[in-house]
């Protein structure tokens, strides 16, 4: 079993919470010895897509908190899975791929120097069909680590746009990072919710509070995932369908919903995110995963 599979289920099994809840290359997947047909998994970022809470419902923002769509510029995920049907549990579906980890800042963490970063429409990963058990998947399950985007906000009475850099991954280490223009220096690990925010005024850190990143899992009763990972499930329109014997590429465009996904405390509720008024960032999850086959 894979460390990150390992550490996933050593938090799943201890929760008492079970049931209760290269950087410059981002278009090139690491190589395989394998010849296709591929199964192509590519990124696509919808603002208009439905708004959903940790277990798949329509979300209500809550009362003292406001919300933005922000403008994606660049994702990275750490683990995918296929997943037959909602009593498919962590790690027993067909795993298509597993980014690097690494102990360098002391606990297992994602490696975010070796994350691969897509935008809009770019291929996330090229999965040869003949590694994938023939079978029908209804669902996908992808562990999302790192998001950035732009936003707005207002400083000193003055409207700005703004770059964040999100680590929605359950550990990250981090030597450093570009959050747009300037580098970030980090040399060590990071939990879930730490972020970056780059704006005319130069760059700030944050951490938004434990167990306050969204987490999309509509399976939460019968496939629950481990507190603190960012381990989204989505379902097919209809289910994948392997044979074995494909001919040709399968491609599932994975649609994330962005809609209002950066959520902060609006001290003055005049919706307006304003950072120097101690309006702090309580959550940057993506709010939904809609996969499905592109004819």
């Amino acid at each position: 079993m894979n460390r990150f599979l390992s550490f996933a289920f050593g938090l799943l099994f201890s929760s008492t919470l079970l049931f209760s809840c290269k950087k410059d290359d981002p278009e090139t997947p690491a190589p395989s010895v394998e010849s296709g047909p591929y199964l192509i998994l590519k990124l696509h970022f919808d603002e208009d897509q439905e708004r959903l809470d940790n277990f798949g419902n329509p979300a209500v923002v809550p009362s003292g908190h406001a919300t933005q769509t922000p403008q994606f510029n660049t994702m990275s995920a750490h683990y995918a899975e296929l997943i037959p049907n909602a009593l498919t549990w962590l790690g027993e579906g067909e795993v298509l791929y597993e980014g690097p980890e690494t102990t360098a800042g002391g606990d297992l963490a994602i490696d975010f120097d070796q994350a691969v970063l897509v935008g809009e429409g770019e291929v996330f990963q090229r999965i040869p069909l003949s590694s994938i058990a023939a079978g029908d998947y209804e669902y996908l399950r992808m562990s999302l680590s790192y998001q950035n985007f732009d936003i707005s906000l207002q400083a000193s009475g003055i409207n700005l746009d703004g770059t964040l850099a999100g680590f929605i991954g359950y550990n990250n280490y981090i030597t450093s990072y570009t959050i747009e223009g300037d580098v970030v220096e980090v040399n060590g690990n990071k939990l879930q919710g730490y972020w970056g925010f780059e704006s005319d005024f130069g760059v700030v850190e944050g951490q938004a509070p434990e167990g306050a990143t969204t987490v999309v899992n509509p399976l939460w009763d019968s496939s629950p995932i481990p507190p603190g990972s960012c381990l989204v499930t989505g379902e097919f329109p209809e289910a994948l369908s392997i044979t074995g014997n494909e001919t040709e590429d399968i491609e599932v465009l994975v649609s994330l919903s962005v809609n209002n996904s950066f959520e902060w405390i609006d001290t003055n509720d005049d919706g307006i995110y304003q950072p120097g008024e101690n309006e702090p960032v309580v959550d940057m999850g993506i709010r939904g995963m809609i996969p499905s086959v592109q004819e």
